[in-house]
């Protein structure tokens, strides 16, 4: 299901996400082998936002629900306006 979900809010998401929560997500991410050296590194090396963000939501939903849950559970957090906006907090 997580899966699905960054795939339906994968735009939105790239347009959204800012560029301070994006780099927060990468450290979390990195911090909790979501992503590896090489991973980060090469969303490190992305020279704008949009690419970065793509580039994180692509490769984590490659790697299945429990890294996609990781993602939305983070996203939640920090962002809460943003998971509003795509759909991820229902109130």
């Amino acid at each position: 299901i997580s899966v699905q979900i960054l795939k339906d809010i994968r735009s939105s998401f790239i347009e959204g996400i800012s560029g301070p929560v994006l780099k927060s997500l990468l450290d979390k991410l990195f911090e909790k082998k979501v992503l590896t050296d090489s991973e980060r590194e090469s969303a490190d090396d992305k020279h704008n936002r949009e690419d970065k963000a793509r580039f994180v939501i692509d490769t984590v939903r490659r790697k299945g629900e429990a890294a996609s849950l990781e993602v939305i559970e983070f996203l939640r957090e920090v962002d809460p306006f943003l998971c509003k906006h795509l759909g991820l907090i229902v109130t």
